[in-house]
């Protein structure tokens, strides 16, 4: 029996599998995001453990047996986070999140103190990065910056509180931009750059490997057996490639969560750093990843429900099914970036923008722009990643955006690509953290990483992809006539 945990931006989520490949119980736990000022994203790390106290004790409630038989614990989690303590492990502030924005000036600073920072880490220094948010906080917050004994990322934070181990593990430690991808090893070029050295960092080990084993104390609160290991675990996005089974050369996934993610998994470090690409450590060992990353999809439409006045988001997505094809062709054009944008625009005053409406437009239409706008921004992150042998011709569609199958139809018209959906694609990273749980205990590769059967599969329709296609095009050029408004507002 193994246990996976996922801390989400917005819930935390734990699952139980079987050797069998069986999940027999999922529980889950919401967050709340903290926006204290514009660009800022920030929780309470005393949430994280509010919340997985409350999904234990559910499991407790309902699965106490399969508890008592555990063998081991994965770890994922939302990525890039900083979570500052002091020299007794205490948290010093909220922690800064993958979508704060704030830290813009740093990323420049870090880029000027290190100009081969791109060759060492495979990506560009941007704010949602967890290396210019300790820039942030040297400058800002210099007395708390002086107190910092040690910087953990989010999922990392709960494995001290469960093992009393500071250990981190390649996939989230790539997103730092701390780490040297080649090597997967930490860069004391950067560290220095950041007025930091090693100590304050995690040790590093695999995710596929035994990091800590939880206490005797955590043990005994949840019904556990004693001496149980926990796997290095993976950050979100590889812990869900691992959970669909897509760790080989030239698999990969679309991801429609509160961000959207664009990831397939190769055999060697791929960098394209220039469109904003992300090149990752993939969470098993000599492997790596490419993603591209637009930071509000799934999130985009849900803000639109609200804002829109729809009871939820299925609402919204059922009204813009309802457009007519000529419709379609004259709705406005949505530019998704309500958190700014990763890839490929690397550009943090990015802003949503409704264009093209006109008093014939109802609210119908704009629903539909916005479901659109995420795919065409989906198509902007296709489009950076490095040409796959053969080349790439389907997709494996995750997250909870996944299961609106009108969308995932546009969106498979958009890419001009196949998108399949997976049974227990909606608890990806959390099944793939406990697959992780698995292979630390010593299942092999090929036997855990499996892929789930499709439930579902959509394939693009060529008339309709030619129609995005052309609308995709104004998509862009709509972005480049506005960027030096959304420059000139800051």
């Amino acid at each position: 029996m193994f246990l996976g945990l996922d801390l989400g931006t917005s819930e935390l989520k734990a699952l139980l599998l079987t050797d069998t490949h069986e999940v027999i119980a999922t529980a889950r736990s919401p967050l709340t995001v903290q926006r204290p000022q514009p660009l800022w994203a920030e929780q309470a790390p005393a949430d994280w453990w509010s919340a997985l106290e409350d999904v234990m004790q559910q499991l407790q409630q309902s699965h106490a047996a399969a508890l008592a038989r555990l063998q081991g614990v994965g770890l994922s989690g939302q990525m890039h986070g900083a979570v500052l303590l002091d020299e007794h492990d205490a948290v010093l502030r909220p922690a800064i999140l993958w979508n704060d924005g704030r830290s813009g000036p740093q990323c420049e600073e870090l880029t000027t103190a290190v100009p081969d920072l791109a060759a060492i880490t495979g990506n560009l220094a941007m704010p949602g990065f967890t290396a210019p948010k300790l820039l942030w906080v040297r400058e800002h917050e210099p007395t708390l910056f002086s107190r910092v004994h040690r910087v953990l990322l989010p999922k990392d934070w709960l494995r001290l509180q469960l093992t009393g181990e500071a250990v981190s593990e390649m996939s989230d430690a790539a997103g730092t931009l701390w780490l040297d991808g080649t090597r997967r090893d930490w860069s004391d070029t950067l560290l220095k750059a950041c007025g930091l050295t090693r100590a304050h960092m995690p040790r590093l080990v695999e995710g596929s490997e035994v990091s800590a084993f939880l206490t005797p104390a955590v043990c005994t609160r949840w019904g556990l057996p004693q001496r149980v290991p926990v796997a290095g675990g993976a950050g979100d996005n590889a812990a869900s490639a691992v959970g669909m089974g897509l760790v080989r050369p030239g698999e990969g996934f679309v991801s429609l969560g509160t961000s959207g993610v664009v990831f397939v998994s190769g055999d060697r470090f791929q960098p394209n750093p220039q469109r904003a690409l992300h090149a990752f450590c993939h969470a098993l060992p000599n492997r790596w990843h490419q993603m591209s990353v637009m930071l509000s999809a799934a999130g985009a439409v849900s803000w639109a429900a609200r804002t829109l006045g729809f009871d939820h988001e299925a609402a919204l997505l059922t009204t813009a099914a309802r457009l007519a094809p000529g419709e379609r062709a004259a709705a406005p054009l949505f530019l998704p970036y309500l958190s700014g944008e990763r890839t490929p625009h690397n550009q943090p005053l990015a802003t949503g923008v409704w264009f093209g409406m006109t008093a014939a437009h109802g609210r119908d239409a704009l629903a539909y722009a916005v479901a659109e706008g995420v795919g065409f921004g989906l198509r902007d992150g296709l489009q950076t990643l490095s040409a796959t042998e053969p080349p790439l011709r389907a997709l494996s569609l995750v997250g909870g955006g996944a299961r609106d199958a009108w969308w995932a139809q546009l969106l498979a018209d958009t890419l001009g690509l196949t998108l399949c959906v997976h049974a227990g694609g909606e608890t990806g990273a959390a099944l793939g953290a406990a697959r992780l749980a698995w292979l630390a205990c010593g299942g092999a590769i090929d036997t855990v990483c499996t892929t789930p059967p499709v439930t579902r599969q959509f394939e693009p329709d060529a008339a309709s992809h030619a129609a995005l296609v052309l609308r995709h095009t104004r998509f862009q050029a709509l972005y480049t006539a506005l960027l030096p408004q959304f420059l000139h507002a800051e």
